[in-house]
């Protein structure tokens, strides 16, 4: 079943509500990072303990990428899920070329957060919970990216695979449960968070 049979009424929905989540964590990872530059003994809302915590994150090179704070891309790149969902709530056909664009971009979101979680969790070692967050949003939207790409006709022309991707849409949930347990058995192998607990 192909975008032009249906509009895509519930990836539009996640796209809306992944980017103002996703937003919001880097709007206050943001706030944060500012209260780090203006006092760097400061005690941030977001440290809960020496495992779970911001400024360890903040403060180290990871944080800052590209030489301006990492937050400061999320805040610029959770626009664009907001823009798209709400544009195909409103009816929108976008083209071929916009749809492999978008998903360039999402492949490197979430290629960029798998580094700072393997970052996070066997360098830094800590779980900053407002990047978590982030990781929770962004993971989801990759995968139903992904299986709406082919869905849409953007990956592939064959009818039977547009078809086969709209039914697999709806394991988009147990994908990212399995995702996540990954990434929680790693956490508890590398960090021993229930020992920490």
């Amino acid at each position: 079943m192909t975008e032009q049979r249906t509009r895509p009424t519930v990836f539009a929905l996640w796209l809306i509500f992944a980017g103002v989540i996703g937003w919001w964590a880097a709007f206050r990872l943001t706030l944060e990072k500012f209260e780090v530059l203006q006092n760097p003994d400061a005690e941030l809302g977001c440290d809960f303990s020496v495992l779970v915590q911001c400024k360890a994150n903040l403060e180290a090179w990871q944080g800052s990428v590209f030489g301006f704070p990492n937050p400061l891309i999320g805040l610029a790149g959770w626009i664009a899920p907001l823009i798209v969902g709400g544009a195909l709530l409103a009816g929108a056909r976008f083209a071929r070329w916009f749809w492999a664009l978008f998903g360039v971009g999402m492949l490197g979101a979430f290629a960029f957060v798998c580094w700072l979680i393997g970052q996070s969790i066997f360098v830094i070692g800590t779980l900053c919970p407002w990047c978590m967050v982030t990781w929770a949003v962004t993971i989801p939207t990759f995968i139903a990216t992904v299986i709406h790409l082919f869905r849409n006709g953007t990956l592939s022309s064959s009818t039977k695979v547009q078809d086969a991707a709209n039914r697999l849409m709806g394991w988009t949930p147990v994908f990212t449960v399995v995702a996540f347990a990954i990434i929680a058995v790693l956490a508890q192998l590398r960090l021993n968070v229930l020992g920490m607990l």
